[in-house]
């Protein structure tokens, strides 16, 4: 594409208006979602793992 080409495009549009009144909502739902995940990410590392019994027997399938 060349200049000439270019002017003729128009200006270039950001790909997401974040003027848009509930783009701030979305974004604090979204921390709010993330901010939960890490608390139940933190309460599952806290436990222990628990090993797996093993069957001395060979699974026939």
């Amino acid at each position: 594409m060349d200049d000439r080409e270019a002017k003729s495009a128009g200006p270039i549009e950001p790909a997401y208006d974040h003027s848009v009144p509930g783009a701030a909502s979305n974004l604090l739902d979204v921390a709010a979602q993330l901010a939960g995940l890490a608390e139940d990410l933190k309460a599952l590392a806290a436990r222990p793992i628990e090993p797996t019994p093993i069957s001395a027997e060979p699974d026939p399938f």
